[in-house]
């Protein structure tokens, strides 16, 4: 497949994915703040948009454009001739890239040097254990496969 078919599935696919997401993080942040109350988009939000409607409308927008440029971002692991750091670093980056203003527009941080801080912390820190994971699991299948061959090679 093409790299620019392959672009457009990975960003259709993930679009909904996105929005899915986004909708997902407003519910377990209600359930945290424990009142009863569904917050669907933050406060200061609603504010910058002038009415709720308005700034879920662009929430959804923008967590479907997250989600769409976040899958897309995967074409970086498709690399064959780039190393793992090299993949590694371009991927985060570009995740940062894409995540930060999002974030940023959306309020779903604090508009602070520490809110900022904060959240490029949380991002590193769910970034770094999603790729050690994804990291072990190849790393188990690369074994396994390994395995696979020896034993055919031990029966020919």
């Amino acid at each position: 497949m093409n790299m620019k078919k392959n672009i457009l599935r990975r960003a259709l696919f993930g679009a909904p994915i996105g929005l899915t997401i986004c909708i997902l993080c407003t519910i377990v942040s209600s359930l945290l703040i424990g009142d009863g109350t569904y917050y669907a988009v933050s406060h200061d939000l609603i504010a910058l948009c002038g009415s709720e409607i308005n700034a879920v409308l662009l929430q959804t927008v923008f967590g479907m454009i997250y989600g769409a440029l976040y899958d897309v971002s995967f074409v970086i692991w498709d690399m064959e001739d780039w190393s793992l750091l090299k993949m590694t670093l371009s991927h985060f980056a570009f995740c940062c890239v894409v995540s930060f203003p999002i974030a940023w527009l959306m309020w779903w941080m604090p508009h602070s040097l520490p809110g900022a801080l904060c959240y490029f912390a949380f991002f590193f820190v769910i970034y770094a254990v999603l790729w050690l994971m994804q990291y072990c699991a190849i790393k188990r299948q690369l074994r396994q496969m390994n395995n696979r061959l020896r034993e055919q090679d031990e029966t020919i």
